[in-house]
């Protein structure tokens, strides 16, 4: 039989439940996980409690909080998009000093949390800080009353401080697509008498269009996801009011319904993308292109591309780890470590170990998953199980609370009946309730870079290899 028949009658599509590969059961208890949150804060939200709740979160909490959490998504995205675009635009079109370096440099805030860069700007800018010390000694003023200085507690402040740390999405996204440009297209808009603004308006930012929206997309979920940063800037956003509901005011309806709102908020997000994603599609030739040569800048130019380039590395993530190294020394931080602290760090390596080699794990047989197997439900079934990034932090911790408090209690009542012994909580209260969130979070980073490797094998491969007598499973352990 030959390798094609062979493919055809074996990838004919099965509607019996019980699936082609075991594998299967992974990719659905995978799937169901990244639902259980999702449908734990539905039921939640709609208890006889929660609809009490209602009527004064929507006079009272949603309209601050929404009216905050839009003007913010709003102001980060053009930041992101102004800085992101502009910044991969010049260093894959233009040549200037120090573009080698800036080109990897510019990715370099993504590494600081936003809320340790929102601490150190306010330290920096406040009235104890080192620039109005400065400014008080050199003009003689004492207070605020004497002088204005920027206070980066408001919306305005988060607004820049978490673009200068998310940028990077939309820089790397849009650099990539820029990076694959043909030559024949730039020269063919620089015969045409094109500048080098028509050129960036006419041509580069169209053929990004979908990547700039992918990044911005990014952006603006981590965004929603902060809670650290626009608590401490006076930001009154759905994330924080989610948290100060559910622990404040000890109401985990109320805090389900808010997370309900972040969810429609995310959907929308999300179909925003799609949608301008899908409305415009660009190809590219199927041999390998020329890439564009680079253009040298005049001198002035050159310089400003420099200076346009350093700014956001040096504000995003330079200046705030140039002052925490300072306050470290400064502080003798090193003579202050403890046994406590040193367990703190040897328990978040832990957890961070075991949550990623689970994450990459469960990636790895999702997508093997719907690689071998022969059931039309499984891609179904992997994009459900890739959607758990899009869920805000707070709301994947009050999503998960309440099926997981259901399973400790379950098994504890069940050990007493049994033996007459409780074990207590046994994943909430240890750190298998964060694994499981950090899974379920963060699922769709390794799932989606191992369909990405595995789409570039054709499946001639497998067919060729089980045609020799290999498994499915041998065939896949060879492939990896």
């Amino acid at each position: 039989m030959s390798s094609g028949a062979f493919s055809t009658l074996d990838r004919r599509p099965s509607l019996a439940w019980r699936p082609s590969t075991r594998l299967a059961w992974l990719a659905a208890l995978a799937a169901g996980l990244v639902a259980l949150p999702v449908l734990s804060l539905g039921f939640t939200a709609l208890s006889r409690e929660a609809l009490a709740v209602w009527p004064h979160l929507t006079a009272n909490v949603l309209p601050a909080a929404l009216g905050d959490t839009l003007l913010l998504l709003a102001g980060v995205a053009v930041f992101c998009g102004i800085v992101g675009v502009g910044t991969a635009w010049l260093v894959t079109q233009h040549d200037f000093p120090g573009r080698q370096s800036l080109e990897w440099l510019l990715v370099l805030p993504l590494a600081m949390p936003t809320y340790i860069t929102a601490y150190v700007y306010v330290e920096i800018l406040g009235f104890q800080g080192p620039l109005q010390s400065a400014l008080r000694a050199l003009t003689g003023w004492r207070t605020l009353r004497d002088y204005w200085f920027p206070d980066p507690r408001n919306l305005t402040g988060a607004i820049l401080i978490l673009g200068l740390v998310l940028y990077p999405y939309v820089y790397l996204s849009v650099r990539a697509l820029f990076g694959m440009q043909s030559a024949a297209i730039v020269e063919s808009a620089r015969t045409l008498g094109a500048s080098r603004w028509t050129l960036f308006r006419r041509v580069g930012l169209p053929m990004a269009r979908p990547a700039l929206v992918a990044g911005l997309t990014l952006a603006l979920l981590e965004t929603l996801n902060d809670i650290g940063a626009s608590e401490y800037l006076g930001v009154r956003s759905l994330t924080l009011s989610v948290y100060t509901t559910w622990l404040n005011r000890s109401s985990l309806p109320g805090a389900a319904q808010i997370a309900c709102v972040m969810l429609l908020v995310v959907v929308g997000l999300i179909v925003a993308e799609i949608r301008t994603r899908g409305s415009r599609r660009f190809a590219l030739p199927v041999k390998r292109l020329r890439p564009v040569g680079r253009s040298k800048l005049p001198r002035g130019w050159a310089l400003a591309a420099t200076v346009a380039c350093a700014l956001p590395v040096l504000l995003g993530a330079l200046l705030p780890l140039a002052f925490l190294f300072g306050e470290f020394l400064r502080r003798d931080l090193i003579a202050q470590l403890d046994a406590a602290m040193l367990r703190s760090l040897a328990n978040t390596l832990a957890i961070s170990a075991v949550a990623t080699a689970l994450v990459v794990a469960v990636g790895l047989g999702v997508a093997a998953a719907v690689r071998l197997g022969r059931e039309p439900w499984l891609p179904t079934v992997a994009r459900v199980a890739s959607l758990g990034y899009a869920l805000p932090g707070t709301v994947l911790a009050l999503g998960l609370l309440v099926p997981l408090a259901a399973f400790d209690n379950l098994v504890a009542d069940a050990s007493r009946a049994a033996f007459g012994v409780s074990p207590g909580l046994i994943l909430l209260g240890s750190g298998a309730a964060l694994i499981i969130a950090y899974l379920v979070r963060f699922l769709s980073i390794a799932l989606a870079g191992t369909q990405s490797g595995l789409a570039r094998i054709s499946p001639r491969i497998d067919d060729a290899a089980r045609s020799l007598g290999a498994g499915r499973r041998a065939s896949g352990r060879h492939r990896r």
